[in-house]
């Protein structure tokens, strides 16, 4: 005796069983949260779920002064080094191969830890003086100076730094620090990329 489905893509009896069983439950409304709360450990009786707390100003001043700062000083040494390396090089005293290699390895060590302090340096307090300027709320007494925070964050990191070298050279150093959050900014726009989302300093 043959199956009439046989070799015509309709399955057999077993397919026909499947299809006229009994539905699926539906998952979206049988659920009583107190019920399978005991099953993950949970003890409550609410009715609704419980959300979690969303940070909408993103990550917090320490998480990002250490991201700033690590970054900042890895691209610092790295940039020093190169730059000692080629010091190293053209300044070394002899052609032998011990001296060039001691030679270049203390350039090397020098400008890399040179930069890699100065740009972690700088990295931490621009990272303390945005999230002060996001703590108080700075863009409320801006009005149509929109994002206030990396402005303000700039100008006081190239004041801070270079404080002991007086009060002009400070004013001078805060400017251009504004300006080059500025500059990036505007590049942005023109660029039509999100301002910040590069998720590193004011990139």
């Amino acid at each position: 005796m043959s199956n009439s489905n046989v070799g015509t893509g309709k399955g057999g009896d077993a397919d026909s069983h499947i299809e006229s069983g009994a539905p699926l439950p539906n998952f979206t409304t049988n659920i009583q949260l107190s019920t399978i709360a005991p099953a993950y450990g949970l003890h409550s009786t609410q009715q609704q779920p419980d959300y979690l707390d969303y940070d909408q100003k993103g990550r917090g001043v320490v998480s990002t002064m250490f991201t700033n700062s690590g970054i900042s000083y890895l691209l610092g040494v790295t940039t020093g080094g190169v730059y000692g390396l080629q010091e190293g090089l053209r300044n070394t005293p002899s052609s032998r191969w011990k001296v060039k290699l001691n030679s270049v390895l203390n350039h090397c060590g020098r400008y890399g830890s040179q930069v890699g302090n100065m740009m972690g340096a700088t990295a931490i307090f621009y990272s303390l003086y945005e999230g002060l300027a996001d703590t108080y709320d700075l863009d409320q007494y801006t009005g149509p100076i929109q994002p206030p925070a990396p402005l303000f964050a700039g100008f006081m990191t190239g004041a801070t730094y270079y404080m002991r070298a007086g009060p002009r050279v400070a004013a001078l150093a805060g400017t251009i620090g504004v300006g080059a959050v500025g500059a990036t900014f505007g590049l942005y726009s023109v660029l039509g990329m999100p301002y910040g989302s590069k998720g590193y300093l004011w990139f």
